[in-house]
């Protein structure tokens, strides 16, 4: 008896970064320096196996690398991020900049920026809940600010997927400064985008509330 031989699937470079979590920059380097396997088809474009992705999302899922224990300085991160976050927050229209309102969103800013970071470095489960449960509220809050300043749902939350890219990019960027591995980096950045993912839905939860 003939035992089949289950057929590969071979994703793009886009479907493969987006499964990991990273940008497509960021795959291709990983690419080019061996880090993740890929054969290139005749028209010039990489493929990626589907079963060597899971691999590596399997082998990083253990992997506790924390901002701060990469050598990382944690004002430089916050720093960075808070600017991406003011970054994201010039897309909303100008109707609902007024002073009051960009004080209050630079004010939520800093702490989503500050809990999500926290959340990334806490060394207990209990420290990363408790982190990322600051982070909710963080962003629940953005829901009540963005309806008082007269925001609509569609441009918050287009805001914060902007923010969210830029915070993905940056903790990407950082693996790569500090010589992680591809399977370290993208457990962190994974890391990373979940909890970013759990604070977005903890907006538009709270703006369904209040609204």
């Amino acid at each position: 008896m003939t035992t089949a031989v289950p057929q590969e699937t071979w994703l793009s470079v886009q479907e493969a970064s987006a499964m990991l979590g990273v940008s497509p920059a960021t795959l291709r380097r990983w690419s080019a320096a061996g880090e993740v396997e890929a054969f290139t088809t005749p028209g010039g474009h990489r493929r990626f196996s589907l079963s060597t992705l899971k691999a590596l999302l399997q082998q990083g899922t253990g992997d506790v690398s924390r901002p701060s224990a990469l050598g990382e300085s944690a004002e430089r991160m916050t720093r960075v991020l808070r600017r991406h976050a003011r970054a994201a927050a010039g897309a909303l229209p100008e109707v609902v900049l007024d002073d009051a309102f960009r004080a209050d969103m630079a004010l939520l800013g800093r702490r989503l920026v500050d809990s999500l970071l926290a959340h990334l470095d806490a060394d207990t489960p209990a420290r990363a809940a408790r982190a990322l449960r600051e982070a909710e509220l963080a962003a629940s809050e953005h829901a009540r600010v963005g309806l008082r300043g007269g925001a609509q749902l569609t441009e918050v939350v287009a805001v914060f997927v902007r923010f969210r890219g830029l915070f993905v990019d940056e903790l990407a960027d950082a693996a790569v400064r500090h010589g992680l591995t591809s399977a370290e980096a993208t457990s962190l950045v994974n890391r990373g985008g979940a909890a970013a993912d759990r604070a977005l839905g903890a907006l538009v939860a709270a703006w369904e509330d209040y609204a």
